[in-house]
């Protein structure tokens, strides 16, 4: 397998994660998360059992849980593609390790990275048990959900190194745009954090207008109750436990958190359109700022047209890209800078020799 083979599959791992990112927020909105109340199996079957006679079996035995075959055909096929991805990306680390130990691996086919990908998607796969286990705990599906973000961002790294698509060994001179760069991904992975806490508990009801929140700008909310992390074992957390002022504090929190990130990371991106000096790091920019106004509208619309599965998934999925461009700019600028670096000390050490 030569090094191109390794990037196509890296890409088509990729493009498997970003399914099963979209999967997997389709089977968190659509109530579908316990649609198997155990795991890896459902209902202790490979497949979703639909005959009269098990699942009238299975009714007796799950009683607080009883097959609906719609919600566990969701939960089933999000497991099936997840469980294909992590047979990739446990190829793509067996494949890198095995080359790195024969002395034939290169600067664009890195190691550390698919085994780091490795231990990932391992930490995922427990995180989707205990999201069952521990019947939607918002703090793990919060988890899981950021967990398979990080997945998808370090796949299309992976890919992109690869490929040798991040030479570009011609980044700014200047420090600014990349801690401005950071920042934007710093602001935009508490958003998305943010995100998965208003999904997880049920709070994106709590205010179905905008911009205000049930009629008001400051509405009665309970931050204390809203952000507790950790409940005491035993509570069933489908359609969530806390009170409407909790929920509403979630979400307007989620709010201000959509205008700081769209500050940051659209002055982030203003910026790189303006000052950079390439072409390419002028066109991320606009991909960036695009990708956030789209990320914006998404989030309007899903309020003034009463929260739609379908813009749900998209607001999820746009999420997904506007992170991917952001990482992008992050590893091009950061990358350059990490070769800026290395090339005196390798004229020094010819040098000395």
């Amino acid at each position: 397998m030569t090094n191109s083979w390794y990037c196509r599959i890296a890409f088509i791992a990729f493009a498997l994660a970003f399914v099963v990112v979209l999967l997997g927020a389709y089977t968190r909105i659509s109530d579908a998360g316990l649609g198997c109340p155990d795991w890896p199996a459902c209902y202790g079957h490979i497949t979703v059992p639909e005959s009269h006679a098990v699942i009238s079996r299975l009714d007796q035995e799950y009683p607080n849980r009883p097959v609906q075959p719609s919600k566990a055909w969701k939960e089933m096929i999000h497991r099936y593609f997840a469980g294909t991805l992590g047979m990739l990306i446990l190829a793509l680390a067996i494949w890198a390790v095995v080359k790195r130990l024969r002395g034939r691996s290169d600067a664009d086919q890195p190691t550390a990275l698919p085994v780091l990908l490795l231990a990932l998607v391992i930490f995922q796969a427990a995180l989707g048990m205990w999201t069952v286990t521990l019947l939607l705990r918002p703090t793990i599906v919060m988890g899981h959900l950021l967990g398979g973000f990080a997945i998808l961002s370090l796949l299309w790294l992976l890919a992109v190194r690869s490929g040798g698509f991040l030479k570009l060994g011609d980044a700014w001179e200047a420090n600014w745009p990349r801690w401005l760069a950071l920042a934007g991904l710093v602001v935009l992975a508490c958003q998305i954090a943010l995100g998965g806490w208003t999904s997880s508990n049920y709070a994106a009801y709590a205010c179905p207008d905008f911009p205000t929140c049930q009629g008001q700008w400051w509405p009665n909310m309970d931050f204390r109750d809203a952000f507790v992390l950790w409940h005491h074992a035993g509570i069933d957390f489908q359609g969530g436990i806390l009170p409407n002022s909790a929920r509403a504090a979630i979400h307007v929190t989620h709010r201000l958190g959509a205008l700081t990130t769209f500050i940051v990371v659209g002055g982030a991106s203003l910026a790189f359109m303006i000052a950079a000096p390439l072409k390419r790091l002028k066109a991320l920019g606009a991909v960036v700022a695009l990708l956030l106004l789209a990320q914006i509208g998404l989030g309007i619309s899903l309020v003034e047209f009463g929260f739609p599965v379908s813009i749900a998934v998209a607001h999820n999925g746009n999420a997904a890209l506007l992170l991917l461009s952001v990482v992008t700019l992050n590893a091009a600028v950061w990358r350059g800078r990490t070769v800026e670096a290395a090339a005196p000390a390798r004229a020094q050490g010819l040098t000395s020799t």
